[in-house]
């Protein structure tokens, strides 16, 4: 148990100073950053897959969602 817990040690060593390197967070950016906000990060810098555009049906819902209040 004590050679995992070094393994996760030392990644997560390494991917704190990658974090700082390449996006440029600091230690207490990265500690409170879930594994997903990392790697949608890094996919994002790395040109990886990105989400399909928003259609109609999305549109219409944040629509719902956010209604424009009448401006007076």
């Amino acid at each position: 148990m004590e050679r995992q817990e070094e393994a996760f040690a030392e990644s997560a060593a390494r991917l704190a100073g990658l974090s700082g390197a390449l996006i440029g967070w600091r230690p207490d950016e990265f500690w409170r950053a879930t594994p997903a906000e990392l790697a949608a990060v890094l996919r994002a810098m790395a040109g990886g897959d990105s989400p399909a555009p928003a259609g109609a049906g999305d549109l219409a819902r944040l629509k719902e969602m956010f209604p424009d209040e009448p401006t007076p």
